[in-house]
């Protein structure tokens, strides 16, 4: 008979959600998680951005997860008094050569079922947010910001409440699998090993480096990783110049630079896209000109010197500079052959609004 029921290997708030959508069912629990503290990886580097769902491809899982993720996202924050605030969006074409691409997300936003869309004259938009140059928008009634941490920390508190178990400092160094489950090897302070009938790996930028250590796990199955950092600066000595958030048009891999205003009525934009070998959050100041030439976009009045560096995240990508931004992957079975083992590789954005849905997804696939 296995220790747990379920190991999960990275308590961001993906590595939460299916541990709580398993400890809902009844399954004996436990989290690994390698730093001293819940959701210190990509899940504290983010905009903390509710999405509304329309960007993603129709039928994919990113559309389908992202959709019914907000939906259970909002319920679950309020039934946990979680801080947040359905502020929404507005995606803005500030020239005409951006009109033909502002309507087909349109579309695509239609066809993912995304309800709370509405098609805006620039005058209309305006009529919303004064100081906005757009010549058209769409607004998203649904979209919002939420406290990340105030999530993940319910998240945990429901599954311990469960009886799980969320243990810090514990890396995860591999996994052998056994006729009904798996022996999996725990670092840290005091060494172990315990088996588990079902392995979650949610590891964000860990989950390629975990997986290898996985006997029997086959290459072809882990995708390559690419990291993509994005810098954020902050609006310093002028007063938030919108109360929803603001998005350009999708870029090459990545959403855009986008304005939203935090909990807090900080002003913040970001995240742009660098192409990097290795984790470094520090930002760069002189990445500030590009961000001015973007924002004043759709901000005109956008002030000189009025961004001060604030922090940076690195996404884990699954596709490289000029590929085609692919779909989540869930590695199960019919992947490698492993039983019970699932990996989740490329949880990038909208992997937050998306969480309680992959878990849920994730519990379905383990059939439990």
């Amino acid at each position: 008979m296995s220790d747990f029921d379920a190991i999960i290997v990275g308590a961001g708030a993906v590595g939460l959600a299916c541990g709580y959508a398993l400890a809902k069912r009844g399954l004996s629990v436990a989290v690994l998680e390698r730093e001293g503290r819940i959701g210190a990886g990509v899940s504290s580097r983010n905009s903390e951005v509710i999405h509304a769902g329309f960007y993603y491809r129709t039928g994919s899982l990113k559309a389908r997860a992202c959709v019914e993720g907000r939906r259970a996202l909002y319920a679950f924050l309020d039934a946990h008094n979680v801080a947040h605030d359905k502020c929404a969006k507005l995606l803005v074409a500030t020239d005409a050569k951006e009109l033909a691409g502002l309507e087909q997300i349109a579309l695509q936003a239609e066809a993912n079922g995304v309800e709370g869309m509405t098609r805006l004259s620039g005058a209309e938009a305006r009529a919303l947010e004064p100081e906005l140059n757009a010549l058209a928008a769409l607004h998203f009634s649904e979209s919002g910001v939420m406290d990340a941490h105030g999530y993940m920390d319910a998240l945990a508190g429901e599954i311990e409440a469960r009886g799980g178990a969320i243990v810090l400092n514990s890396p995860f160094l591999g996994a052998r699998p056994l006729p009904e489950g798996f022996a999996i090897s725990v670092g840290g302070a005091d060494p172990t090993t315990i088996t588990a009938t079902r392995l979650i790996v949610a590891a964000g930028l860990g989950a390629q480096a975990c997986a290898h250590t996985i006997e029997g796990m086959p290459l072809s199955a882990v995708p390559k990783q690419h990291l993509g950092k994005g810098s954020y600066f902050t609006l310093f000595g002028v007063k938030a110049p919108f109360r929803r958030l603001i998005y350009p048009l999708p870029i090459p891999g990545a959403l855009g630079t986008h304005y939203r205003r935090d909990l807090g009525g900080a002003a913040r934009f970001g995240p742009d896209l660098e192409w990097v070998e290795q984790e470094d959050y520090r930002v760069d100041p002189e990445r500030a000109a590009s961000f001015y030439e973007t924002i004043r976009r759709f901000w005109p009045g956008l002030p000189d010197g009025a961004l001060v560096p604030d922090y940076a995240g690195i996404r884990p990508k699954i596709h490289g500079p000029g590929e085609a931004q692919p779909d989540f992957v869930l590695a199960d079975a019919g992947v490698h052959g492993l039983g019970k083992l699932l990996c989740l590789f490329g949880i990038e954005s909208p992997g937050l609004t998306a969480s309680l849905a992959l878990g849920e997804e994730v519990a379905r696939r383990l059939r439990a």
